[in-house]
């Protein structure tokens, strides 16, 4: 039972890290490190390892203590439904677009949600990989009532890469 104290999570809280069970760690290493750039910062023997943006501890882990070899989780179940790495810029975001339609990496779908832009693919497990930019917080749509009001529209990929252009 949860205490009704009106309790809140304090404002500068975050997620610091994801940890994924996977197959492969070497294939999800290519994935990650390879194809993404994140960067690996340590293994925990052979069947796990560790990786960050910006040299912190880890952002990802990713191991097989329980999953070696195994397959993708079934879509239908409980389960995460995707991982959200948050670029910086616009730009940014633009920049791994660039990279994945190099690569010929699939995406399964692209949105703009108001409040973001974002492409969504799947990593070599089928865990979903959601990239995306927020807008800065004065230009989310907002509600008469003030509340923030999210939407899922097309995303203009060739916009998008226009940012690198400019």
């Amino acid at each position: 039972m949860v205490p009704d104290d009106h309790y809140k999570i304090p404002p500068g809280a975050s997620i610091g890290h994801v940890h994924l069970k996977v197959a492969d760690v070497e294939r999800s290493l290519e994935f990650y490190c390879g194809l993404l750039g994140f960067e690996l910062t340590t293994t925990y023997g052979p069947d796990a390892a560790f990786i960050s943006a910006g040299g912190y501890h880890h952002h990802i882990g990713l191991n097989m203590w329980f999953s070696k070899n195994g397959p993708p989780a079934p879509g239908n179940t409980t389960g995460l439904f995707h991982t959200a790495i948050l670029y910086p810029t616009r730009k940014d975001l633009a920049s791994i677009l660039y990279r994945l339609r190099n690569a010929e990496y699939p995406l399964t779908g692209t949105a703009d949600h108001g409040v973001s832009e974002a492409l969504y693919l799947d990593d070599p497990d089928g865990n979903g990989v959601e990239l995306y930019w927020d807008r800065p917080s004065e230009k989310w749509p907002r509600n008469p009532d003030g509340s923030i009001k999210m939407y899922t529209r097309p995303l203009d990929l060739n916009d998008l890469l226009d940012e690198l252009n400019g």
